[in-house]
C-alpha cells in the first residue's frame, strides 16, 4: 500500500508542476505573421476610403466601416511587437531593431496611429469628403513617418 501512496504523491506533484508551468506564448513567426496581416488590413482599408473619395460618390457606410477597421486594427497592432519578434529572432521581418532599442519613440508613433485612425473613423461618419480627405492624409502621414523610422524596406 505504501508504494501506491508514494506513486500517487509523485503523480500529484508532477500534475501540479505541469499545471503551474507558464504556457508557451505564440511563436515569433506567428506574431510577425499577425503583424503583417494587420498592416495589410490597414492598407486595404485605407485603399477602400481612397477609392470612395476618388469615385466622387462617397459611400458613407463603406468609409465608416473601413475607418473603424483601421482604428481597431491599429489598437491591436500596438500589441504585436513583443521582445523576441525583431530581426534578431531569426524570422523574416521588415521591422527595424530601433523598435526595441527606442521603444518609447515607437510606442508614441503607434499611439499617434491609433489617435489619427480613430479621428478618421469619427470624420468618416460625417460624410464630409473634404474633412475625410484631410484626415486620411493626416493618418497616412502618421503611417509614413513610422515606416521611415521603423521599417526596413522603405
Amino acid at each position: 500500500m505504501t508504494k501506491i501512496k508514494i506513486l500517487c504523491a509523485v503523480s500529484c506533484v508532477a500534475l501540479l508542476a505541469a499545471a503551474s508551468a507558464p504556457a508557451a506564448g505564440p511563436s515569433a513567426d506567428s506574431v510577425v505573421a499577425a503583424r503583417k496581416a494587420g498592416f495589410k488590413k490597414i492598407g486595404g482599408a485605407m485603399k477602400a476610403i481612397r477609392d470612395q473619395l476618388a469615385s466622387g460618390g462617397t459611400n458613407k457606410p463603406v468609409m465608416v466601416s473601413a475607418a473603424q477597421t483601421m482604428a481597431a486594427t491599429a489598437r491591436e497592432q500596438a500589441k504585436l511587437f513583443p521582445a523576441g519578434t525583431g530581426p534578431g529572432a531569426g524570422v523574416k521581418t521588415d521591422a527595424l531593431p530601433a523598435i526595441w532599442s527606442d521603444r518609447a519613440t515607437f510606442d508614441a508613433a503607434m499611439n499617434r496611429l491609433i489617435a489619427e485612425s480613430t479621428k478618421l473613423a469619427t470624420v468618416a461618419g460625417s460624410g464630409d469628403s473634404a474633412a475625410i480627405t484631410a484626415q486620411l492624409k493626416a493618418t497616412g502621414a502618421t503611417c509614413a513617418a513610422c515606416h521611415k523610422q521603423f521599417r526596413a524596406d522603405n
